[in-house]
């Protein structure tokens, strides 16, 4: 079966860098798939993507050796069974709450007598080889997101849970549960604080702990912190931000390069 990268990386204690998809094009993701970055990411949730754009996506990163991943919009196990057949090897789930909710999540994501995932993985097959049915358990990654009030409140629970591989944090959402205002880059206190809970749960229990970051000093710092996934923006926030940069340069302004937000 074809080797799953990211689990390779957190087994020796290194991180991934991961980019964001939100622009349904196959295109725009083989380009992204060529960058460097070592998992790509496809945004169901709040990118334009939907099952028809992302099976040709995924086609396209796969020519590469880079991870593919999705987030679904939701926690229904349909849904993901659907992009776990197309090839994913990885989900990250939003808004889990609390062990019930993950629990739900990981079912979905494995096969019986772990799971109650169906059987069908056609283009998952042509993808990761015949074997893909006897080792998918081992090999596909249970990604909760922690970004409620709840999920943090219950993050131990999660984060003991068999079958979850890393918490992922969503900082915007988690910013705006916690009364605070909505920032991918925090330096709010009191995110700083929930940021450390959720990372020290993660160490606890022997997973990795993931976040969506800006810029590539604030991801750098949260790696330096032991954050073993960080996500650096998104394919439109690039695109939107060196286009800023260049008609700002053209015009002889300055513009910080910066996209407008963290999807």
């Amino acid at each position: 079966m074809r080797e799953n990268r990211l689990r390779t990386r957190w087994q020796q204690g290194e991180a991934a860098l991961c980019a964001w998809l939100t622009i349904p094009s196959s295109f725009s993701a083989e380009v992204m798939a060529h960058t460097g970055f070592d998992c790509l990411t496809l945004d169901l949730q709040h990118g334009l993507i939907d099952y028809q754009t992302a099976v040709p996506m995924l086609q396209a990163i796969s020519t590469t050796a880079v991870t593919p991943l999705a987030r679904v919009p939701w926690n229904e196990p349909g849904v993901m069974m659907k992009l776990l057949d197309a090839g994913c090897y990885g989900i990250i789930c939003p808004m889990i709450n609390n062990v019930d909710e993950a629990v739900a999540f990981v079912r979905a994501c494995r096969y019986p007598p772990a799971g109650i995932r169906s059987y069908g993985p056609r283009r998952a097959m042509l993808y990761a080889g015949d074997d893909y049915p006897a080792a998918a358990n081992d090999t596909v990654l249970a990604i909760a997101m922690i970004e409620t009030a709840d999920g943090l409140a219950n993050v131990d629970a999660i984060a003991a849970l068999p079958g979850i591989d890393a918490l992922y944090i969503g900082p915007a959402d988690l910013s705006l549960a916690l009364g605070r205002s909505q920032r991918t880059d925090q330096t709010d206190p009191v995110l700083v604080d929930a940021l450390e809970t959720i990372l020290a749960a993660a160490r606890r229990h022997g997973k990795v702990a993931g976040l969506h970051t800006a810029t590539p000093a604030y991801a750098h710092a949260m790696i330096e912190k032991g954050f073993q996934l960080v996500t650096v923006a998104t394919d439109v926030g690039f695109l939107e931000a060196e286009a800023r940069r260049v008609a700002a340069a053209a015009r002889g302004s300055v513009s910080t390069g910066q996209a407008a937000g963290p999807y």
